[in-house]
Order: structure tokens, then sequence, then C-alpha cells
């Protein structure tokens, strides 16, 4: 079974190195390899990848993308590669260890358990948390966000529809139809989960804990968040009458 995690990153030049260790060093059921999808950061971040990938090929590989297109499009690109690698497993994942690789196997454990399509690295099922910096006002936003807004308006059966820590079968990312999938931002995370769930796929939800980054900036601000909740009835209304018989054949199922 291979596993390819897809890294998107943009000016992750102190944080690359040390995640693809963290990556490599771990001890799992499946093989795993890693796609850094770097869209040009003028910090280096390309270039320390492209040392990486030398340094262990086959197990590290780089998508260059001329300019700044997204979120979203980084990880619809990086899935279409993982497609040609023959990954059995994807995996989508921040680089600024928000995301900790320490609960990979956790997650790769409850996908084969539980036979779900779908595992979220979540910090609003029982167990999961943030970090115990953010402030009442941050918390109370990102719970209200997750636990009121998108459920009120999608009907989600995730608790954390806006997380990006997901490991996908790619059969899955198969089925859901990329080209279906419209946003470049953040709320790209939201329109995946709702479109795999109005298309009957099952999702289950592993506890993480969810640290702030330590190095390098952060690309969230309050502009982007304003119009990843306005997107939210975007999705609602392109996606609202899809079915399971909606999902696009997979060869072989």
């Amino acid at each position: 079974m291979k596993l390819m995690v897809v890294l998107p990153t943009y000016n992750e030049a102190e944080n690359l190195e040390t995640m693809i260790e963290r990556l490599l060093a771990l001890e799992l059921p499946v093989e795993l390899s890693v796609l850094v999808v770097d869209d040009n950061s003028p910090d280096g971040t390309g270039q320390i990848a492209d040392k990486l990938t030398a340094q262990h090929p086959g197990r590290v590989d780089v998508l260059h993308r001329r300019n700044k297109r997204g979120l979203g499009t980084a990880y619809i690109d990086g899935f279409r590669v993982a497609f040609e690698k023959g990954a059995d497993y994807i995996l989508q994942m921040d680089c600024d260890f928000s995301h900790d690789p320490q609960y990979i196997p956790a997650m790769i454990a409850e996908a084969e358990t539980c036979g779900c399509d779908i595992v979220v690295g979540s910090r609003y099922t029982k167990g999961g948390s943030v970090d115990e910096t953010w402030g009442i006002g941050r918390k109370l936003l990102s719970w209200w966000a997750n636990s009121v807004y998108v459920n009120l308006i999608l009907r989600t059966g995730t608790k954390d529809a806006t997380g990006g820590f997901r490991l996908w079968r790619a059969d899955t990312l198969r089925g859901i139809d990329l080209d279906r999938i419209r946003s470049s931002g953040y709320v790209f995370q939201v329109e995946t989960i709702y479109v795999a769930e109005k298309l009957g796929y099952r999702t289950a939800e592993v506890p993480i804990y969810f640290a702030d980054r330590k190095r390098g900036q952060s690309k969230m601000s309050f502009k982007v968040q304003s119009e990843a909740a306005l997107r939210v009835w975007q999705v609602w209304w392109r996606h609202r009458h899809l079915r399971p018989t909606d999902r696009l054949p997979v060869p072989g199922q």
C-alpha cells in the first residue's frame, strides 16, 4: 500500500526540511512518499525541496508552480500527481507543524479499522484541542465556524469541516471528481468534505492537538476568513443536489 503526503508550501523555508525528516522517520504499515507543491516561494522553499528530492530519491518529489494560485488548486494538482504515482492513500496537511506528523499512524489505523473513506485529524471531536495560547475570541470563532455556521448551512456530519489535516483513499478523491471542486482558497476544505458527504462517502475523525506555527508567518487573515465564510453559501448552492449516484465511476469498483 502506498501513501503520498501532499504538502503545499509558500514561504516555508524554516519548516520544510524538519517536516520532511519527521515524515520520513515515521514507522507505518504503508510505503510513504512526500510531494511538495511549491508556489514559487520567494524565500527559497522550492530550492530546499529540490535538495531534499536529490537526498531522498523516490521518497520526496516536488511540483513547482510558477506563481501563487491558491491552496485549493495546489492540493488538486498534487492529488493528480498522486494518482499518477499509484498512491492508495493521499494525505493532505500543512507544513507549519499545526498538523503534527505524530497523528498519521492513528489516522491510517482508523482508516484500516473502520473501512471509512476519509479520516480527518480533528480539533473538535472528543479529545481534540487547539493551541492554549489562542484567545477566547479566536477559540469561539473557530468553534462557531465549524459547529454552528458550516453545519447550519451544509448539514455536514464532520465536526472539523474547515480542518485541512485529512487522509483520503485515492479512489474517494477520484470518485468525487476533482473537476467539480471550484474553490481555490481555504474554503476548499469545506467544499471537498461537503461534496464527499453528499456523495455518500464515510468520514471518521481522529482527535488532534492543533498547535500554532512556531516559525514563519501565517497566511490566515480576517479578510481570508471573511471571504471563506461567504463562499460557504456558494458551496451549498453549487452542490446541494448531489447524490451518491453522482459519483464519478472508478475503474475496478
